[in-house]
């Protein structure tokens, strides 16, 4: 499976090399614009391999108390965020940028941030899990911007490329298009995520004691495996 969308990612990507080749050389814009849906594909099987932070949305989703609506804005924002700050990196390519880059396609200082800062929102849950009383969740939208500090390594490359070929704009409208398709596979996983938190917690409904601990349980153990995973990733990675 895994190697089927590696194998379909490439392809679609020496596609979008040859187009952008044939920009850079006077091509047909319109041409390209004919492409672009397919960024909506190369994002959706992007974020299915692994990275892009499906388990900690995964995990925080099913620890929360959050609503589809809600998980759909999260995963949203988390898209948006992953791909955004690539391209800025892409485009801004300034000194002190370069500063936070380790190698192609990573930015370990931003990773450590973000990590640094989901450890927190971990920490957070636990403590918010041992009070007496049910707490609502407020801290979605934070969750998704912290955990799409990491850079979308695929698109930092097809912005590069696009940049050396002189057609940043044909970067950043299939980086666009990306978006969109990292977006629909994060938000399937938040949907599957929170309707799984809920069926778990309807079967407890009827049983309001047992309820508030399974609940406060969820939330305590989503919350610590946040901080231990960003915790371990800080240290060894």
């Amino acid at each position: 499976m895994f190697q089927a969308l590696v194998e379909f990612q490439r392809t679609i990507y020496l596609a979008l090399a040859d187009q952008i080749k044939m920009l850079s050389a006077g091509g047909d814009w319109l041409a390209f614009l004919a492409f672009v849906p397919m960024g909506v594909l190369f994002g959706a099987a992007h974020a299915l391999t692994p990275g892009h932070s499906k388990a900690v949305l995964a995990t925080y989703l099913a620890g929360s108390d959050a609503k589809v609506s809600r998980g759909l804005l999260v995963s949203l924002t988390l898209a948006f965020t992953h791909v955004t700050i690539a391209v800025l990196i892409a485009v801004l390519s300034l000194p002190l940028v370069s500063i936070a880059l380790g190698s192609v396609g990573r930015a370990p200082l931003l990773e450590d941030v973000s990590r640094g800062l989901l450890g927190l929102i971990g920490v957070w849950m636990v403590w918010r899990a041992l009070r007496q009383g049910h707490h609502h969740s407020h801290e979605g939208e934070a969750v998704g911007v912290m955990a799409g500090l990491i850079p979308c390594p695929l698109t930092l490359f097809v912005m590069t490329f696009a940049i050396s070929k002189g057609v940043p704009g044909a970067g950043i409208l299939f980086a666009a298009t990306m978006m969109i398709g990292i977006a629909l596979t994060l938000s399937s996983v938040a949907v599957l995520s929170i309707v799984f938190r809920e069926r778990l917690m309807s079967f407890f409904e009827g049983r309001p004691r047992m309820f508030e601990i399974i609940s406060r349980l969820i939330e305590g153990a989503a919350g610590f495996a946040l901080a231990a995973v960003a915790g371990w990733q800080i240290m060894w990675t």
